[in-house]
């Protein structure tokens, strides 16, 4: 793949009279190109939005398809994306109906091996995104057979979504969707709250190509290889162009996309996306090979001392949050007082002062400061878990004493997926738990889609490090969506078991519902802390590390937005002449 990449370059070079292969957007070129990566080594897991859970995959099917309402990655506002207004109804029987009006000028497109086409249907007419193909994508990510990681996300608040994704009911007729002509949709959500319209916009609420999927009379099924570059249809503001698998994937700008207000049509022409672990993106960036970047640990103090890389970098607040996930079923981490021990001896000051060094906060709770409803320092500064050595060591003696063993019998894995950053993360405090709790951690590592399948189950490793970045600006969106029984890391299998941390508490449970239902700002306030409190010191189920701040490096020719959402708004961008 080096020689193809070198050899396009020179192509580019000879056509366009670059001086550099990284170098795009200067006058007289025909395109403006922006080269970028993901955040890390290893292929994009997949582009179809009823499966999809990581944010490669997510960024990507951001840019190619267009929720009902969008989440502007700036604000986290929620404002129009496919739907221009929607009216909410509430009905008699305590369950909330919002009716989605839709444009009507957006067709389906593909990249054709040479340009951007509008995509027809078996009569010759442009195939246009209908509130038909909203439901659709609905019901795929809602259908057992798919399997959708995600499915809970809806299954929590879309009447009937859960019995029909449990296989209770198989009649989709059943779940609270309802199309009434093809440019409006009626949702009917179990009750009132602020996020359902946030929700509706969400990629597990996006349409998808039913004809090219299933197959119709002029189109040949082609399942579940729909997200490949050869098959792939979409409408948003690009769609996909290339998809060379654990190398690159590259967009192309959609001209048929009409634009709104929101979501404008894109200023730039393709995007390329190498998937690289950022100390090789940063090294690429350096020699001009790449126009944005994150940035690796080992090289921030260096970034802020250099004159020209210093006015290049920014860091600002992201809405993520970083932890560690304990199997609490596995052996040493089905003890609480393990799990503590572990929670309690990590320094995260240190971390981010030391370590990581890129404005990170230390996380003494799950939830991320700024989302609504969320706990803050300055209203909640004694809550939670932080560093106390003397606690921790307590801890573990009284765990050792218990069982008649000694430290160096605690047998523990940590497993993170391959990066450079979480490697350096790991090894600092895999150092404070040898120091501390006299504790030897191995640590081991995987390929991001690898790890994926390794936490989500039974058999995940004892201690594995995750992360969780907004869907939604509420704090029902980290505590809930992803620890309450049915959610993302507590999903239950068709087995019965539960996947990644294996942990369930039925106060906790009562709580985070309840709260999701309150209207009393403070009271919903309370019940969230009192929710993290039993999350992450009563019970010790994860260990909060740090939450996220952005860490971007840009090139001065390149026209921006910082999304603090865990996802950008290319179509936002734009690239100067230089």
């Amino acid at each position: 793949m080096r020689k193809l990449y070198i050899t396009f370059c020179l192509l580019i070079a000879l056509s366009m009279l670059l001086t550099a292969c990284g170098a795009t957007g200067g006058a007289g070129q025909d395109l403006k190109i922006l080269y970028t990566s993901f955040s890390g080594e290893g292929d994009v897991p997949t582009l179809d939005p009823a499966i999809a859970e990581d944010t490669s995959s997510i960024q990507i099917i951001e840019e190619t398809f267009i929720g009902l309402t969008n989440i502007n990655e700036v604000t986290s506002a929620v404002e129009p994306g496919m739907a221009t207004d929607w009216e909410e109804t509430i009905n008699s029987d305590g369950t909330v109906t919002i009716t989605f009006n839709m444009r009507d000028d957006v067709s389906w497109v593909r990249w054709n091996g040479e340009e951007v086409e509008k995509v027809k249907s078996c009569d010759g007419d442009d195939r246009m995104v209908t509130a038909s193909d909203f439901a659709y994508g609905i019901q795929r990510n809602q259908d057992p057979a798919v399997a959708s990681p995600y499915a809970y996300l809806l299954g929590i608040v879309l009447k009937g979504a859960a019995e029909f994704n449990s296989g209770e009911t198989s009649d989709f007729s059943t779940v609270g969707v309802d199309v009434i002509d093809d440019s409006t949709i009626a949702l009917t959500f179990l009750a009132p709250a602020a996020y359902n319209s946030q929700i509706a916009g969400l990629w597990v609420a996006r349409p998808q190509p039913k004809w090219l999927i299933e197959g119709d009379e002029c189109t040949e099924a082609v399942g579940e290889r729909w997200g490949e570059a050869e098959f792939f249809q979409s409408y948003g503001p690009f769609t996909l162009k290339e998809w060379i698998h654990d190398s690159s994937l590259t967009i192309v700008k959609n001209p048929f996309w009409p634009g709104t207000d929101e979501i404008p049509v894109s200023k730039i022409d393709e995007i390329n996306f190498k998937m690289l672990d950022v100390t090789v993106q940063f090294a690429e960036y350096e020699a001009g090979t790449i126009d944005a970047s994150d940035v690796p640990l080992d090289a921030i103090d260096r970034i802020k001392a250099d004159p020209v890389l210093s006015k290049e970098y920014l860091i600002a607040p992201e809405q993520c949050s970083y932890f560690y996930g304990f199997n609490n079923q596995a052996e040493f981490t089905n003890d609480v007082r393990v799990r503590r021990a572990l929670s309690l001896a990590v320094d995260r000051q240190s971390l981010v002062d030391n370590v990581t060094k890129g404005g990170q906060e230390p996380a003494q709770w799950f939830s991320r400061p700024g989302l609504a409803a969320a706990p803050t320092i300055a209203s909640h500064p004694d809550l939670g878990i932080s560093f106390d050595a003397e606690a921790a060591q307590a801890e573990l003696q009284s765990y050792l004493d218990d069982k008649g063993i000694t430290a160096a019998d605690v047998d523990l894995t940590l497993l993170f997926n391959t990066s450079s950053t979480h490697q350096k993360i790991a090894e600092a405090i895999q150092q404070m738990w040898k120091d501390t709790l006299d504790l030897d951690v191995k640590l081991i590592n995987q390929e991001f889609a690898v790890f994926l399948e390794t936490t989500d189950g039974p058999n995940a490793p004892q201690i594995f490090r995750s992360g969780w970045c907004l869907d939604y600006p509420d704090a029902n969106n980290f505590i809930r969506d992803v620890f309450a029984s049915g959610g993302n890391t507590n999903a239950v299998d068709a087995d019965g078991t539960l996947n990644g941390i294996q942990w369930v508490n039925e106060d906790f449970d009562e709580l985070v519902i309840a709260a999701a239902l309150e209207s009393d700002p403070a009271i919903r306030l309370a019940m969230y802390a009192e929710a993290e409190e039993i999350l992450v010191d009563k019970d010790a189920a994860i260990a909060p590390i740090y939450w996220y701040s952005l860490n971007k490096i840009t090139k001065p020719y390149i026209i921006r937005t910082y999304g603090v959402t865990g996802h950008e708004a290319y179509e936002k961008w734009d690239i100067l002449p230089h």
